[in-house]
């Protein structure tokens, strides 16, 4: 990818992000609380995944994501540990809500969500413009 394909991949990504977040916001106003949880884990890949590309590191997959976004800035504390907390936690709850047919996540447990995605997808958004 070249430099443009960055910026503009990067660009699409973080809104796509904030759509995605936008949704997961509907659903939980409906009581679609698995798939609201569904929707705050990609809102979070997305803004993941746009860091990564937007520092030239490509991953394959969710684990691929998870790791590099800890090796490159969790672990050199660029980024707080929170976020890779909240990552984890998005996916598993994600992995939980989307295959085990008989759980319900709960209008508190998912709600309490939102604010900690907002402030992350935020904090990736600047982090990827102080770059440029």
């Amino acid at each position: 990818m070249t430099r443009e394909e960055r910026i503009e991949y990067t660009k699409l990504r973080v809104e796509t992000a904030y759509k995605t977040y936008q949704a997961a916001r509907v659903l939980s106003q409906n009581g679609f609380w698995n798939s609201a949880v569904n929707r705050l884990y990609y809102a979070v890949f997305y803004a993941v995944n746009a860091l990564l590309v937007s520092r030239e590191i490509y991953t394959n997959s969710h684990g691929g994501i998870r790791t590099q976004f800890s090796k490159n800035f969790i672990k050199t504390k660029k980024l707080d540990k929170k976020y890779g907390k909240l990552l984890v936690q998005l996916y598993d709850w994600r992995q939980k809500g989307d295959y085990e047919n008989l759980f319900d996540f709960s209008e508190e447990s998912v709600n309490q969500l939102f604010d900690p995605v907002q402030e992350m997808l935020s904090t990736i958004e600047k982090e990827i413009l102080n770059a440029r």
